[in-house]
């Protein structure tokens, strides 16, 4: 039997993954402002859900709790957007050595379905679809290295990260160059090519870093 505190658990739970999935996929605009009980009518429950709703994004930095003037969105804070590339770049690179050196057939297999679906989502033009497979991408990676408690850690760092990710596939339709390194990456990990695959992970994940500054002067009023 569900108690009253399970419900409430799992109401928060859901709002919270409503609101976030929201705010990464920029349905929520940076610097938009919000309040509890707008939310909590949208999603049909009570304001307290909410409000823990809230106290969580506002810990993940998506979120900024403003006393008497109320919560907004946060920006896109730049040097939490290279913080987070930054450790993922170091983190991946070793990865990916790992793989090289040992990866499960079943794993591989994953990579492989995975690319099939990227390339269906470029003709379907599905853009948030296309961001969760080349999250999923890498998560294959880590948790085929035996690496899964890392990815999960690094989550919690990459919520700035992952929304300019997705603006820039919102504001790039040259998504096959993002696929192409995919494909690439997989084949050198079959290769066991350990040295080049380091070299094109590094490539891939640098790619905000050359494009930041044009979705900078493009969306000037997301970033902080």
């Amino acid at each position: 039997m569900l108690t009253q505190q399970t419900v409430r658990r799992s109401t928060r739970d859901h709002s919270y993954q409503i609101l976030k999935e929201k705010i990464l996929n920029l349905e929520l605009e940076p610097g938009t402002k919000i309040s509890e009980k707008e939310i909590a009518e949208q999603l049909n429950v009570s304001r307290t859900p909410v409000r823990e709703a809230f106290m969580k994004l506002a810990q993940e930095e998506l979120l900024d709790i403003i006393p008497q003037s109320g919560t907004i969105v946060s920006r896109i804070n730049l040097e939490h957007v290279e913080e987070g590339r930054f450790i993922r770049e170091v983190l991946e690179k070793e990865i990916v050595a790992l793989a090289c050196k040992a990866f499960p057939g079943d794993y591989r297999f994953k990579l492989e379905s995975n690319i099939v679906m990227q390339d269906l989502c470029v003709e379907q033009k599905n853009i948030l679809k296309l961001f969760e497979l080349d999250e999923e991408f890498h998560q294959i990676l880590f948790f085929g290295c035996k690496k899964g408690r890392t990815w999960k850690m690094l989550q919690l760092l990459n919520s700035h990260f992952n929304r300019l990710r997705i603006l820039r596939l919102q504001s790039n339709s040259d998504w096959d160059h993002i696929i192409s390194q995919h494909k690439l990456i997989y084949q050198l990990i079959v290769n066991k090519d350990e040295e080049q695959a380091v070299k094109v992970m590094e490539q891939h994940l640098r790619l905000v870093v050359i494009e930041k500054e044009f979705l900078k002067e493009r969306y000037p009023y997301y970033f902080i």
